[in-house]
């Protein structure tokens, strides 16, 4: 039974976990409900909105000519997107829903309003912008300095948390493709390269989540 629109947006504004201004924000502007698969942000389009997540998970990407695909960052409920084009230029990245995903939209009129009334969330702002430039510049990095494997294992420890057994776990059920797509490599590549290291050891499957048993090797 889907939850209704309007529970959701309570829950939101009443969970502490989430920053204030955010709620606040949020609380500015319209719901909307989104399916699974849905595409929010064109890359490359004009676009004056930002996004405020509500409920569920979006995937921020580019993809080449060759339908090659790099993942910048997944966001869930408490943080925000399409802040880049708020300049009046277009938006520098693809968004999709990761599950079926709420959202509030803000305007760009509505958004400057708010820092007119609230002005340290220029800052909030400002710091979202600096580290999602940071990390779209260390992902071009990697891709011309780092190998295959090198940004395969970066990735597999960015997305593990450390267990009390001492083991390393990815609690989400990622696919071999949702890694190749934040490796920058092909989905044939992340699964030999799982595969040697489930037969060496260094990993295991357990319910389709990968543990990080032992430090992954150096060099593959």
């Amino acid at each position: 039974m889907q939850i209704p629109l309007s529970t959701l947006i309570h829950e939101f504004h009443q969970d502490p976990a989430h920053p204030i201004l955010v709620r606040e924000l949020a609380a500015l502007g319209e719901a909307r409900r989104y399916r699974k698969g849905t595409i929010l942000i064109h890359e490359a389009d004009a676009g004056d909105t930002l996004f405020v997540v509500v409920d569920g998970k979006v995937k921020v990407y580019c993809t080449d000519a060759n339908d090659k695909e790099i993942t910048f960052g997944i966001i869930g409920p408490g943080d925000y997107f399409g802040e880049m084009a708020l300049d009046g230029g277009p938006r520098a990245a693809s968004v999709v829903t990761l599950e079926p995903t709420v959202c509030t939209l803000l305007t760009r009129s509505t958004l400057l309003s708010f820092i007119g009334q609230q002005p340290e969330f220029a800052l909030d702002l400002l710091s979202k912008v600096i580290r999602r430039a940071r990390l779209a510049t260390n992902s071009a990095r990697n891709l011309a300095f780092v190998d295959v494997y090198g940004r395969l294992s970066q990735c597999l420890y960015g997305l593990a948390t450390l267990q009390a057994d001492g083991t390393q776990l990815i609690a989400d059920r990622i696919t071999h493709q949702e890694i190749a797509s934040r490796a920058g490599c092909s989905r044939e590549m992340v699964s030999r390269i799982l595969k040697d290291l489930e037969n060496g050891g260094y990993i295991r499957i357990d319910k389709r989540r990968i543990v990080i048993v032992q430090t992954l090797p150096a060099r593959w």
